[in-house]
């Protein structure tokens, strides 16, 4: 069911990066959201496609109206149809195609296509990560000085730190520690599964520990379909950097 996946996840990909610089309607749902008629092609097509791959699944979608029953099955397709649309609107290569399959509350298979990287990550629990076919290992990073992070910039009390370029996707993002590009990625907001359920099983099958920033467990098929924060390491500082991070995300809660 893998090579099924990756093989929709790629063709929406090529969808998606074939409208990319066209001319095409664009708007905001909320303030500082962006979203295009691509996105909502795209959605479309994979709404499609994943329902015959699983008509037994239910649907979660960034833009697709929530659907009161999905929590009543214990399949989920996970769908963000572009993930990452401020750098698709700016034709920037930072943004992806993600989704997964939950089962039982937890991602099982996922995939990510980012065309314009020339990437198609793939993952199924239990059995592994890869990117283009190459089997995904984090990094052996164990102190969390010098750990490199996807930012433009960093808190000064993060100055020990090192930025790493950063895709708008934090699919993309979290995916990077998964291939050992990374070491750390994390979050101190309210975020939505759609944005984390594929490249979390992605970095979770190449090694990394995955958790909320708070180091709580992280689950999927939630009533409001969002969690709070995310926290993506390689297992020798996840610890180091929830302690760095508990004072800063408790001030947000």
């Amino acid at each position: 069911m893998l090579d099924d996946l990756a093989r929709i996840a790629a063709e929406a990909g090529r969808i998606a990066d074939s409208r990319c610089g066209t001319d095409f309607k664009r708007w905001e749902k909320t303030p500082g959201s962006p979203v295009c008629d691509v996105d909502l092609e795209v959605d479309a097509f994979l709404r499609e496609r994943l329902t015959t791959l699983d008509p037994r699944a239910g649907w979660l979608s960034e833009e697709t109206l929530d659907q009161s029953d999905r929590m009543e099955r214990r399949r989920l397709w996970v769908v963000d149809p572009i993930d990452g649309t401020r750098d698709y609107l700016r034709q920037r290569t930072g943004w992806c195609v993600s989704v997964a399959l939950v089962e039982d509350r937890v991602p099982v298979l996922g995939a990510l296509s980012a065309p314009q990287r020339g990437e198609l990550w793939t993952a199924e629990r239990g059995r592994g990560a890869w990117r283009n076919g190459e089997r995904l290992s984090v990094s052996r990073r164990s102190v969390l000085a010098g750990a490199r992070v996807p930012a433009e910039q960093l808190a000064a009390v993060d100055s020990d730190l090192v930025p790493v370029p950063r895709p708008n996707s934090i699919a993309l993002r979290i995916a990077l520690v998964a291939a050992g590009e990374a070491d750390l990625v994390a979050t101190l907001r309210w975020g939505f599964e759609w944005d984390i359920a594929a490249a979390a099983l992605i970095a979770e099958e190449a090694g990394a520990t995955v958790s909320g920033v708070l180091g709580q467990p992280l689950a999927f098929n939630t009533a409001s379909g969002e969690a709070f924060g995310v926290l993506v390491a390689t297992p020798g500082i996840h610890a180091a950097a929830v302690e760095r991070l508990r004072e800063r995300a408790m001030a947000v809660v």
